[in-house]
């Protein structure tokens, strides 16, 4: 049968675009199609544009410390709506490179909805396009919990368009949505409440880790209302819709908001869109389900990205799309290897990791060797800021292997994705301990660890 393309891709955020730019460079006959805008959840209202909110948050730290080093500054004003503007225009420009480059590529773009009529036929709109392959690329999208008042709130697609920037905001979640955005709007001037189930940020991060965040983040000024859930949101301006809010919890509290804010979760992209036609089975999140080589249960349709729920990064994305095209167009087998994936949290602190946590350390390998180091910056020790890094190594004693690499603190992403490197290779204690540091930085601090934790002890042993 001729079929329209080699590949249709269904989905333009960053995995769709790139298998599909890679699998055109192979000589493939490349459809995409795209309901929103051109460069998904990150480019257009994910990482991007949260990663500048970030930056602009942290100008009121960085005019707080000035005066400490000599500089005489005026008390800073804040406009929200050039911020949320200029950072829009960034999001406009980005979403024309990835135009550009689907073009550049010779990938046909089609905007719309796409969904399967068959499993080689995809409609988008009133159109339909027959592909010998197809490559599912939805990504995922937040979730409100069903409560009543749930109308009110928002999520971090609405936190960039803000018509104005609120007094006081309420974010739901302990993720790192959640504590990202809790940063930014902090550091803008607003009041913020973080609502959390449990007892600390972060679940799932290494524990010593979630714990000196979570301390930062209360020392910032942030309320951190812990062990709370939200029952109901009552309007209470004079249209019975709009702000303030009342914030009810099930156990009989009460506070006021001018803005709740969901990021308790993100589901998949999976409804709507034809799978249960084509035999696409999904797993019991509700995500896609893949094998190692992102393969569905149908034959010729994969899938990749937030969609199937594996590690929900942009990075892991774009590397199983290219997997993808090396192994289906560029004759090229490849699997995405998801061990060892570094990872950031743009919250302030900074937490940055690669590797196994601590816990994770001690259930799956023998005896241990941790270290750490927790200090005060250098420039904090001038401006008084009451702001410290924590850093951590993690070894296996049998082979000396540093299997997990920590931090919390300033540009910790940075140095993090360096040391992601060395343990990708598989580098060993004494060869961290043989580098030579950088001084005075803190980076030099994960070559100078000379002594381990004393408490550390080995995963059999702790679990009698």
């Amino acid at each position: 049968m001729a079929y329209d393309y080699d590949l249709f891709v269904i989905g333009a955020g960053s995995g769709g675009v790139r298998a599909s730019r890679i699998a055109a460079g192979y000589g493939a006959r490349v459809g995409i199609c795209e309901d929103f805008r051109v460069g998904g959840t990150c480019v257009i209202r994910g990482c991007v544009p949260k990663k500048l909110l970030v930056y602009g948050s942290k100008f009121a730290h960085e005019f707080e410390d000035a005066t400490a080093f000599g500089w005489s500054v005026p008390a800073p004003t804040h406009t929200w709506a050039t911020l949320r503007d200029n950072v829009a225009k960034e999001v406009d420009r980005l979403n024309g490179v990835y135009l550009r480059l689907l073009d550049g590529a010779g990938v046909k773009l089609h905007m719309g909805r796409g969904r399967l009529a068959d499993r080689h036929t995809v409609m988008v709109g009133e159109q339909s396009f027959t592909a010998d392959k197809i490559l599912i690329a939805t990504g995922g999208h937040p979730v409100i919990p069903n409560i009543p008042g749930r109308e009110h709130a928002i999520t971090s697609n609405e936190a960039f368009h803000l018509p104005a920037m609120p007094k006081r905001i309420t974010i739901v979640g302990a993720g790192y949505i959640a504590v990202e955005f809790a940063g930014i709007f902090n550091g803008l001037g607003a009041k913020v409440d973080l609502v959390l189930r449990r007892d600390r940020v972060l679940r799932g991060f290494d524990e010593e880790c979630r714990t000196f965040v979570h301390e930062a983040l209360a020392e910032s000024g942030i309320r951190l209302r812990t062990e709370m859930e939200i029952g109901r949101i009552v309007a209470k301006g004079a249209d019975g819709k709009s702000g303030p809010y009342e914030v009810h919890t099930p156990g009989g509290s009460m506070f006021e908001t001018d803005c709740v804010m969901y990021a308790t979760g993100r589901a998949p992209n999976t409804a709507g869109i034809g799978l249960e036609k084509v035999g696409v089975q999904l797993d019991k999140k509700g995500a896609i389900a893949v094998d190692e080589w992102s393969k569905t249960t149908a034959d010729n349709i994969w899938a990749v990205g937030d969609v199937t729920d594996r590690i929900n990064l942009t990075p892991v994305a774009i590397m199983e799309g290219h997997c993808f095209a090396d192994t289906e167009f560029g004759k090229k087998p490849r699997k995405a290897d998801h061990r060892d994936v570094p990872s950031a949290v743009f919250c302030q602190p900074e937490l940055a990791n690669v590797g196994l946590t601590e816990e994770q350390a001690r259930l799956q390998l023998g005896e241990l060797r941790v270290y750490t180091a927790a200090f005060r910056p250098m420039k904090y020790t001038i401006s008084g800021r009451h702001q410290r890094t924590f850093m951590k190594l993690i070894v296996e004693a049998a082979t000396d292997k540093v299997v997990g690499v920590h931090m919390v603190g300033d540009d910790a992403a940075e140095l993090i994705q360096g040391l992601a490197v060395a343990v990708k290779a598989g580098a060993t204690k004494a060869q961290f301990d043989a580098t030579v540091g950088i001084h005075p930085t803190a980076g030099e601090e994960f070559v100078t660890m000379r002594t381990a934790r004393a408490d550390v002890v080995p995963a059999k042993a702790a679990a009698e």
